[in-house]
């Protein structure tokens, strides 16, 4: 009730703010344009949507849907030249990201942002997902260990957080360094516990089109559920939690190439994997992806999983494009159990993806 009240209000407090600017820009007064102008030079919109339809073969049944993924829309504003603020809603799910940046120094070497956003675990996990070759989006080791939606102990919170951030580059972009102090319990919620995680991030370009990336997190968790992958952690216990990985990528007119080992450790249950992604252009938009990915959620229990994925994808225009991919997921096992059987699909998938971008001054 909470949310939907707030939610109104948010509504109706941008509709009473766009209706007064309306209004403004129409009195005809110099000075009221060229505020509205100033305005609108600041501001940038951006806006996505994916969505397609997926067939799926496991255990000798047969599923086919359509899917709408994800519909997102966010607005940068550009304050002043060192501040800025943005704002970001998912309209199939519920409110991403709300931060604001001020940069410190004349230079990128230092910027401090305060708010909800992506944490730096992961080559992976900060990019967005109309950049991703895959339709599945993230491998399984990212999408499990920076919370993005498959441990159970943390829950579905999109690789993103609440909290405080550093970061900047150095000697010319060759450098750059991330540092954050999160809650550790996800999106739009208060902290479980006490505990902060703190979670580290250091790229390095050594040569033209090659990015090495590595990353760690230490903290503690407050888990909403309990996990097949570690069943002594009980709901509302808190864990240790923490995680870390080394990874590349490697972009040239030839091929896209980007790869890494991530490890975790929960409790005293330890999970580990590694993926290697990539794309070859063939002409005329069209992109030869594949994948190969490997996880296992427990090493004690031997809990293995392996992911292949090949495909096609067309960009018909700038940043929108369309995706049909074939996925194999291996037969799951905990130990000596057999838990499910292979899992073979057929995916397609639409994206949309539109930019505005005002002049900043």
């Amino acid at each position: 009730m909470k949310k939907k009240t707030f939610i109104k209000s948010t509504l109706a407090t941008l509709m009473a703010v766009f209706s007064s600017t309306a209004a403004m820009g129409q009195s005809g007064s110099a000075g009221d344009t060229d505020w509205l102008k100033d305005v609108t030079e600041r501001v940038q919109l951006h806006g996505y949507a994916q969505g397609g339809l997926n067939y799926t073969h496991q255990g000798g049944e047969d599923k086919a849907t359509f899917e709408l993924k994800r519909i997102l829309f966010w607005a940068n504003a550009q304050i002043t030249d060192r501040w800025s603020f943005l704002f970001m809603h998912d309209f199939s799910s519920a409110v991403q990201e709300f931060y604001t940046d001020y940069r410190i120094s004349n230079n990128k070497a230092l910027t401090v942002r305060l708010g909800q956003f992506k944490n730096g675990l992961s080559y992976e996990n900060p990019l967005s997902p109309t950049s991703m070759e895959a339709i599945d989006v993230y491998s399984e080791a990212v999408t499990f260990l920076t919370g993005c939606g498959s441990d159970p102990l943390l829950g579905v919170q999109y690789g993103r957080d609440l909290g405080l951030a550093v970061f900047g580059e150095t000697n010319d972009g060759k450098l750059r360094y991330e540092a954050q102090v999160m809650n550790g319990q996800g999106i739009n919620k208060k902290d479980g516990n006490k505990e902060k995680d703190f979670i580290g991030r250091l790229e390095y370009r050594p040569a033209k089109g090659l990015n090495l990336v590595a990353t760690g997190q230490i903290g503690r968790g407050h888990a909403v559920k309990e996990s097949l992958y570690n069943p002594d952690i009980k709901e509302g216990a808190d864990y240790k939690r923490n995680r870390w990985t080394a990874g590349f990528d490697y972009k040239s007119k030839d091929f896209n190439v980007h790869g890494e080992y991530l490890e975790g450790k929960d409790g005293d249950v330890t999970s580990r994997g590694a993926y290697l992604t990539g794309n070859i252009p063939l002409g005329n938009g069209v992109d030869l992806v594949g994948s190969y990915d490997f996880f296992n959620f427990n090493t004690d229990l031997v809990m293995d999983q392996h992911k292949v994925i090949a495909g096609l994808q067309y960009w018909f225009y700038k940043k929108c494009r369309f995706q049909v991919q074939y996925v194999y997921k291996s037969a799951y096992t905990r130990g000596n159990q057999f838990i499910h059987g292979a899992n073979h699909a057929i995916m397609a998938q639409m994206q949309i993806r539109l930019d505005y971008t005002g002049k900043k001054k």
